[in-house]
């Protein structure tokens, strides 16, 4: 009877860390899950200078709210690809979670068609 009574222990336990991590999926440790979801979505990622990403703003294009989140703030913007054309500082960098990436203060993303 004891072992399976440490098996519902253990079960239990799994699933109280299991039901912690979705809770924290709306907090700081979700992040990086948000921010995968947003370059889950993007098929091109440059980076860009504050100037472009003004014009951006003035676009009306947002920002992406879980670039915010992170500190310093990033910008990950999702810009059509004939506005991508006429930004003049736009560099391409890999679309994946590197220091390239974080370290950008300012990122234009296109999405996949």
């Amino acid at each position: 009877m004891s072992v399976l009574h440490a098996r519902v222990r253990h079960i239990e336990q799994r699933l109280a860390v299991r039901a912690w991590e979705y809770r924290q999926r709306t907090h700081a440790r979700g992040v990086w899950f948000r921010l995968r979801r947003v370059l889950a979505d993007a098929e091109r990622a440059f980076v860009i200078s504050p100037e472009d990403a003004a014009a951006l703003e003035r676009l009306e294009l947002a920002a992406e709210p879980v670039g915010l989140e992170l500190q310093p703030p990033r910008y990950l913007y999702f810009v059509p690809s004939d506005v991508l054309r006429r930004l003049g500082s736009a560099r391409e960098i890999p679309v994946r979670l590197s220091a390239e990436l974080l370290g950008a203060e300012h990122v234009a993303l296109v999405r996949f068609p």
